[in-house]
């Protein structure tokens, strides 16, 4: 039975899709089978692994609106043993669409519930916002929330919001939903702040806060332009050892086989 994470944070900016496509390819590498679900009409978890996103035939989109079988619409990457529902800009108008469906929360688990038993990982790259679309990935995320946390002050503020947006859920929707782990995301060693960030966040999720830190780095934001992740474009750069040691962790967490080499 697969495990189902959702990546969220409705602040912009705090390496949502960065997480979900290196977490992906490195967990991929230890011979997890791994599926990148896009729900963002952005599209760049899609863009970043290198498929064209204004020439997608379907994806999440028709899981949402029609219900369509996401199994017929997951694109294959033999480079990347990662596989991907995609997005398109036309997932922007889902939200407006699903307001007068009925179960319009749960349209994304039922469609990923076909696919626990062909994957180890599900990975849900969700919206900077709390909207429909992310709502539907916080409820598809039957084994928790993974949430990226930027190294500034103002990220504080926005994890509060996200918080009562979970507790909101859970008594709703998705009583059993749960953080699975807050990754500090974009640190910078030159500045107090990043540490003072890190240690406020470690304070208010004790246990929960990834031992793994994403460092800044130049490398990690050039890959998506080459339509690879770290692990092929630079893996040996500082943002590529600290998503290999938060690949790691996970896997350690979730009592997976962790390789000496990841």
């Amino acid at each position: 039975m697969g495990l189902i994470y959702a990546i969220a944070n409705q602040k912009g900016g705090v390496g949502k899709t960065t997480t979900a496509i290196n977490l992906g390819a490195f967990l991929s590498e230890n011979g997890q089978r791994v599926l990148l679900v896009d729900i963002d009409p952005q599209a760049n978890a899609t863009s970043s692994i290198g498929v064209d996103k204004e020439n997608i035939k379907g994806g999440t989109y028709e899981v949402l609106i029609d219900k369509a079988a996401p199994e017929k619409l997951i694109l294959h990457n033999p480079r990347l043993r990662m596989d991907l529902l995609p997005a398109n800009p036309g997932l922007a108008g889902a939200s407006v669409e699903l307001v007068e469906e009925e179960h319009r929360e749960e349209r994304l688990r039922a469609g990923l519930d076909t696919l626990k038993d062909k994957y180890d990982y599900i990975l849900i790259d969700c919206p900077p916002s709390l909207g429909l679309l992310t709502i539907n990935g916080l409820v598809a995320a039957n084994d928790g929330v993974i949430i990226p946390v930027q190294c500034e002050y103002l990220a504080l503020e926005g994890l509060g919001q996200l918080v009562q947006t979970l507790n909101r859920i859970r008594s709703t929707v998705a009583p059993k939903l749960k953080i699975r782990g807050v990754l500090m995301t974009m640190f910078d060693s030159r500045t107090n702040l990043s540490s003072d960030v890190v240690e406020e966040v470690r304070k208010y999720f004790p246990d929960q806060v990834f031992d793994a830190v994403i460092t800044r780095s130049v490398r990690l934001a050039e890959a998506p332009s080459y339509g690879i992740p770290i692990s092929l474009y630079d893996r040996n750069s500082a943002g590529g050892k600290a998503y290999q040691a938060a690949a790691k962790e996970l896997l350690a967490k979730d009592g997976m086989a962790v390789p000496a080499k990841l």
